[in-house]
């Protein structure tokens, strides 16, 4: 039986994204291959799949999506930008979601605000995700960018979600060894409240 290799993880996870979404353990071997690829000897992370341009624009987009506040540090921080590469790395149908979304995405800027995505003023970046985000606002010409957005959204806050930021994010201690396990009052009086019983 032949190893598997980390092409093949990559490969399997960028299939699991396509089908609708990767496990938590799962998106730790994305963050430890993406850790892999910026150890010191590497030096900074070098995109696989996208151009210097379109990685920028992915930088701006996770950013926009979950950015640094006074609470916690944000998705580019937390490395979204790296665990969307790396997994488009692994998939070509991924990727090319990706870089024709990231395309459209300037094509769109640079029709209303005469400047491409990552040159835009940040209002104006906002306002752009804004017509994407919410569903009022689906127009045929704006369902490429739809699609693409709900991709990004949802890749960012997994690749957020499943990070050491973001994991400190919702304040989870890990798993805890409990001697003895006792279902807390306040979830049976809410069970009962809920069935009729009590």
């Amino acid at each position: 039986m032949s190893e598997v290799t980390r092409r093949d993880w990559l490969t399997a996870l960028g299939a699991a994204m396509l089908s609708g979404g990767i496990s938590a353990e799962a998106a730790q071997h994305v963050h430890q291959a993406v850790a892999e690829a910026k150890k010191p000897a590497a030096g900074a992370y070098k995109p696989k799949v996208f151009t210097a341009h379109e990685y920028k624009t992915l930088q701006v987009l996770a950013d926009l999506i979950i950015p640094a506040d006074e609470v916690s540090k944000g998705a580019v921080e937390a490395g979204a930008p790296e665990f969307i590469d790396l997994l488009c790395s692994g998939n070509s149908q991924l990727a090319l979601i990706y870089t024709g979304g990231l395309g459209w995405l300037d094509r769109e800027s640079q029709k209303r605000f005469d400047a491409v995505f990552v040159e835009a003023k940040p209002d104006q970046q906002r306002a752009l995700l804004d017509l994407l985000a919410y569903s009022k606002n689906a127009k045929p010409e704006l369902a490429p960018g739809i699609n693409f957005f709900n991709w990004a959204r949802r890749m960012v806050v997994d690749a957020f979600y499943t990070s050491p930021i973001g994991i400190a994010d919702v304040g989870y201690k890990g798993n805890k060894g409990m001697a003895k396990f006792e279902v807390p009052v306040e979830a049976i009086r809410y069970a009962l409240k809920r069935s009729g019983l009590g």
